[in-house]
């Protein structure tokens, strides 16, 4: 009841609040972003969403686009810029998701969205994840983040499906915060961005 109906109202409650905040500042990086790279300040891909169906995600773009002589573009790391890093440090990034949960293809809270390419490399249990809306924010993002492995991540994420209610999602809501505020589990220890996702060990 809660996910069909009342979650969705509380969705746009917030995200509605949140944009009156979060348009100055998504406004004023996506001009700093334009004036360094002169380039597009937002960063789209495709993710899948609730049971699979893929939506183009936003975010702001943190990282330029260098190749090498090969035109393979080089490593996260060497392509996260200073205003890049202070971005996703701060998760500013994720601001234009809320356009997303305005939308209808995200949640506030729910299992982070992922790459498409990860559906295929998901055991059964591990594709639970998608019965829900995906989250800006999420049980696995307030208890480790990107500082934890794929298999914990997910099994947090599975819990999360199955425990859903408004005050766990408040309370995700407020730990959110309260991470951001202190800048916990950005990235994994030596990473730039999270190691991809090669399927679990049997």
């Amino acid at each position: 009841m809660y996910d069909r109906f009342f979650k969705r109202i509380v969705d746009l409650c917030i995200t509605l609040l949140a944009l009156l905040i979060a348009l100055p500042i998504i406004f004023l990086l996506g001009l700093l972003i334009l004036l360094q790279d002169r380039k597009t300040p937002f960063f789209t891909q495709l993710r899948p969403g609730r049971n699979g169906r893929v939506f183009r995600l936003i975010k702001l773009r943190t990282m330029n686009t260098k190749r090498d002589s090969n035109g393979t573009l080089l490593a996260d790391a060497l392509r996260l810029t200073f205003l890049g890093y202070f971005i996703r440090k701060t998760s500013l990034d994720e601001l234009p998701q809320l356009f997303n949960v305005l939308l209808g293809h995200m949640s506030i809270v729910g299992p982070r969205p992922l790459l498409v390419q990860y559906l295929s490399l998901y055991t059964a249990e591990q594709r639970r994840r998608h019965l829900l809306k995906p989250g800006i924010t999420g049980w696995a993002q307030v208890n480790g983040r990107n500082a934890i492995s794929w298999e914990e991540k997910f099994k947090l994420d599975v819990w999360y499906v199955d425990n859903q209610s408004f005050w766990l999602d408040m309370k995700i809501i407020w730990l959110t915060i309260r991470k951001v505020l202190v800048r916990e589990s950005i990235n994994q220890d030596g990473q730039a961005t999270m190691e991809p996702f090669k399927g679990s060990v049997s």
